[in-house]
């Protein structure tokens, strides 16, 4: 196996660098994934995605594979603090998935767990020619002014070998080995809690009491931790709660030990089962965000820039929208057709979230944990579908995003925020506007706008990026059904709004009569948002 170039290498192949694989791919992106491990992850870890996550996969054409399986544990709802599984129950929380979306968007959750859709991914990413190589690591990183230079390890071989590639995507988990490479620091609290993992088969059977339950969070002299069901049926995991400090020495964790535990955590002291497996390393529960995410061509995604304690999948679903945020700007500056200063809006806008996200997920950690803060928490649906970017790849209006999370159900629609939802009639079918949005830009038109259809064409013969058009209209090429579109995106009747291809507006025109030369300023905008002219060429508003 010789020297290889490659576009992007993509190092990690769990979620997140799956997940690349798929966008880069469905934007005409070829890349190679390496993986050190041999294959995808063996256990269930995540046990849904949130609808917005969801989105995306439907945009990329492989919801209906999501949707096609279930987790053994989709109808287990409950979060129980007890003393024991026997014991008596504290607190129960309501389901994170309990909260109404309804109208925020066209996907639901979906009850899948992170070992199926893996699967789903590889299987994709193999479809679409994806170079992957599993039981294969990164053993050293070159940068280069035009590119990356990563010396390949060969897992069964031991063989090296180099590859050139002209971005390198890190999606390489929480204690990346090139973040550590690129010498970039975090911040946050860190640490929250260490756990060690102990798997067993029992029949509980009696003590679940017909209880569906999520997650028990379970406390008593003997033991602190959480305990799951792996399959829904016999299979377990205790994970057994150590101080932030701890060593990590796992000498005292014997099968006799693990066995009084398991016991004690159940509450029966004499429960038949048997241990299958005592984790080999500790894991923890932490909240941290890289000080940066890009060095030079090296871009770093998901658990590599981000931890999240372990609440709606959050940290998965992160990790999910930061490659399709990153997917079609590398997509546009590998064509040239972007100028290279467009990828430096991924930090610019992500790093923001993800911070207030660990934010947010860190006062609803300790509420699951029976120690309420009282600080404030939007609502599940705000962090699924509210967050807003402060700057990047778009053109603010006067005073920018007010907030860092807003109502979906009431939403601004202004540029940095993701374009709403909106059900719409298109050739006598019902679709939700959303559906509109993914490989192109588009622009949406207001019912007054007519003639202006060749501006999408102008732009496109111009930048070389792809511009759909849209009139939303009783007569147009799509009809709102339930909610007045200008309404719901604030604008005029003969207003525009420019949507970039991940589905968050880019810039919007409540007339365009205030704008001249509808053509050339939507081009001046296309040009301004791929920074291919400079910022201060362009007014806009």
């Amino acid at each position: 196996m010789g020297d290889t170039r490659v576009p992007v290498l993509i190092v990690g192949g769990g979620l997140t660098g799956l997940s690349a694989a798929v966008f880069l791919a469905w934007h005409g992106v070829p890349a190679m994934l390496v993986e050190r491990h041999p294959g995808t992850v063996g256990l269930p870890k995540v046990r849904a995605i949130n609808p917005r996550t969801v989105e995306l996969y439907r945009a990329a054409g492989i919801e209906d594979r999501i949707r096609a399986v279930s987790s053994p544990v989709a109808d287990h709802d409950l979060v129980v603090h007890a003393d024991s599984l026997a014991g008596t129950e504290h607190t129960r929380l309501p389901p994170a998935a309990g909260e109404d979306l309804d109208g925020c968007g066209p996907c639901g959750f979906a009850p899948i767990d992170q070992d199926q859709l893996e699967r789903i991914l590889h299987a994709r990413a193999q479809e679409v020619g994806t170079d992957l190589r599993f039981h294969t690591e990164l053993a050293e990183l070159r940068a280069h002014r035009d590119g990356v230079v990563g010396v390949l390890r060969d897992g069964a071989t031991g063989r090296e070998y180099r590859v050139f590639a002209e971005y390198m995507i890190a999606a390489d988990g929480a204690k990346s080995p090139i973040r550590e490479m690129l010498g970039i620091g975090q911040h946050g609290p860190g640490t929250l809690t260490r756990l060690v993992n102990v798997y067993f088969r029992a029949d509980l059977t009696e003590p679940m009491r017909g209880r569906k339950m999520r997650v028990l969070v379970v406390k008593n002299p003997a033991v602190s931790g959480s305990v799951v069901s792996m399959d829904g049926d016999r299979l377990w995991r205790l994970a057994i709660g150590m101080p932030p400090d701890w060593s990590g020495d796992l000498a005292a964790f014997t099968e006799e030990r693990c066995t009084d535990l398991v016991r004690a955590a159940v509450g029966v002291p004499d429960l038949p089962l048997e241990i299958e497996e005592i984790a080999n390393a500790p894991w923890e529960i932490s909240g941290r965000v890289a000080d940066r995410w890009q060095e030079g061509r090296v871009l770093l995604a998901g658990d590599s820039v981000h931890t999240m304690p372990p609440i709606a999948a959050f940290g998965a679903g992160a990790g999910v929208q930061d490659v399709y945020n990153l997917a079609w700007k590398l997509a546009l500056v590998w064509r040239r057709v972007a100028g290279p200063e467009l990828l430096d809006s991924y930090e610019s806008e992500r790093l923001p979230v993800a911070e207030e996200t660990v934010r947010q997920l860190l006062v609803r950690y300790a509420a699951v944990q029976g120690k309420p803060t009282g600080e404030h928490v939007d609502p599940l649906g705000v962090m699924i579908y509210g967050y807003t970017y402060p700057s990047g790849a778009f053109v603010s209006e006067p005073g920018g995003n007010p907030v860092k999370m807003e109502d979906p159900a009431n939403p601004s629609a202004r540029p940095g925020t993701r374009a709403p939802h909106l059900v719409v009639e298109r050739s006598g079918e019902e679709m939700s506007i959303v559906d509109l949005f993914g490989r192109s830009f588009v622009v949406l038109a207001g019912e007054a706008i007519k003639g202006h259809e060749r501006a999408a064409s102008y732009v496109a013969a111009r930048t070389g990026v792809e511009v759909d058009w849209y009139r939303v209209a009783d007569d147009g090429d799509i009809r709102a059904v339930d909610v007045r579109f200008t309404e719901r995106y604030g604008i005029g009747p003969d207003g525009i709004v420019l949507v970039r291809p991940d589905g968050f507006v880019a810039w919007r025109a409540v007339s365009v009569a205030a704008h001249g030369n509808v053509e050339q300023r939507l081009l001046d905008v296309v040009n301004l948002v791929l920074c291919t002219q400079a910022r201060t060429s362009v007014t806009v508003s």
